[in-house]
């Protein structure tokens, strides 16, 4: 019994330790520990294991380079508050290089980055933010004399891991978009991202910026378990990139029932309804926008939440290259666009070709996939009448097509 009241006393010390150490109540701490360890589908039980590695493990060594990027990522890390994010970032692992926020400057800077990289030699944690000029032997991007291609070689040699952190450093973000003016095959400055240096699939949080807690998972997950997290084919934790936004957004609702917002400003924008017609990528998008908070700062705090469609910046060949406007490609469903909506405009009723459009799909199939489908936008042929009576002619009923 006393060796028992040992381990308890210990273990009520150590998150005595842990209070004081990160400004954090145990309580509070205790929660956090258990929503990573959910945010990272682990199974009940292993926010013990979580909170075991936050408490004793040995800090790991992280060095964090910046590219070609808007230091949004760091941002948003900082700005996270609740708990205080930047507490337990910076008390969890020993940030021995960023050129964001460490005090030194020029030579001591980069002879802090040496030595910490010797001093922790096969065991530092290495974070790239931002795209990597490749055009031009890498002139475009230099730190203290060297290309961003020749730091990053340098750097991951001997890590332990790397983490690529934004849509930048996954795969090139908004630096690598070719204007279409152009006619080039690539952007201006050949950026990339970091696998593609690197030659291999390296785990990344893609975002512009990311959701800090989708980072924070990942570094946790490496203290507790000495390894990052399972990916998917493009390097993205499976735990936070593996559904679509379009499964679990807020306005799913709308969307199921035909109610969209046509324009910007209009009624239906006004009362919520879904941003499908308006361009959001949600549809074709896999990160966890829609069911993980930004920055403490409301459920509401991501695009969709405020009004604007999501732009697909998690996605490689969707953010920042798809026009904002145009209809996000259908992953899990394709429903047909010629189906009137649930409900039609006032005086314009569905016409007799649309109507029958819907009685035959309704006499083929059923379901839930029929309801969804038959909801979207007024018919093609009725959109054809409307045109023709506008323009004084005779309707593609009247003529018999």
């Amino acid at each position: 019994m006393g060796n028992m009241n040992d381990i308890f006393d210990t273990d009520r010390k150590t998150l005595q330790d842990v209070e004081q150490r990160l400004e954090m109540p145990r309580r509070e701490f205790l929660q956090f520990c258990a929503t990573l360890a959910v945010t990272m589908g682990l199974p009940s039980g292993a926010e013990a294991a979580v909170a075991k590695a936050i408490e004793s493990a040995k800090r790991p060594s992280v060095i964090w380079l910046h590219f070609q990027e808007c230091t949004g990522c760091s941002e948003s890390l900082l700005r996270a508050e609740h708990p205080t994010l930047e507490k337990l970032i910076l008390d969890v692992i020993s940030l021995d290089y960023h050129e964001t926020l460490m005090a030194a400057a020029g030579h001591q800077a980069e002879a802090a980055r040496k030595d910490a990289m010797k001093a922790n030699k096969g065991k530092y944690v290495l974070v790239v933010e931002g795209a990597i000029p490749t055009k031009n032997n890498g002139i475009y991007c230099k730190i203290g004399g060297h290309t961003a291609i020749d730091l990053v070689k340098e750097c991951a040699a001997d890590a332990a891991a790397v983490i690529a952190i934004g849509s930048c450093a996954s795969w090139g973000g908004m630096p690598s978009t070719i204007p279409s003016i152009s006619g080039a095959d690539s952007s201006p400055t050949g950026s990339v991202g970091v696998s593609e240096i690197l030659g291999r699939v390296v785990p990344t949080i893609p975002g512009c910026p990311p959701n800090p807690y989708n980072f924070l998972a990942t570094v946790v997950h490496f203290l507790t378990f000495g390894k990052l997290p399972e990916v998917d084919k493009l390097g993205r934790p499976k735990f936070a990139y593996s559904r679509l936004i379009h499964e679990n957004c807020e306005r799913r609702a709308h969307f199921d029932a035909g109610r969209f917002a046509m324009e910007f400003g209009d009624a239906g924008h006004r009362q919520g309804y879904c941003l499908y017609k308006l361009g959001c990528k949600g549809p074709e998008t896999y990160a966890n926008c829609s069911t993980l908070g930004f920055g403490d700062a409301g459920e509401n705090n991501w695009p969709v939440g405020c009004g604007h469609p999501c732009i697909g910046c998690t996605e490689k060949g969707v953010g920042f290259q798809k026009p904002i406007h145009q209809v996000a490609k259908m992953l899990n469903v394709t429903p047909p666009l010629q189906y009137p909506r649930i409900v039609e405009e006032q005086g314009k009723a569905a016409s007799f070709a649309s109507a029958a459009a819907v009685a035959a799909v309704a006499g083929a199939a059923a379901g839930a996939a029929i309801m969804l489908t038959r909801n979207l936008g007024l018919s093609h042929a009725a959109e054809e009448a409307e045109r023709a009576k506008d323009a004084g002619k005779p309707s593609a009923d009247k003529a018999g097509v």
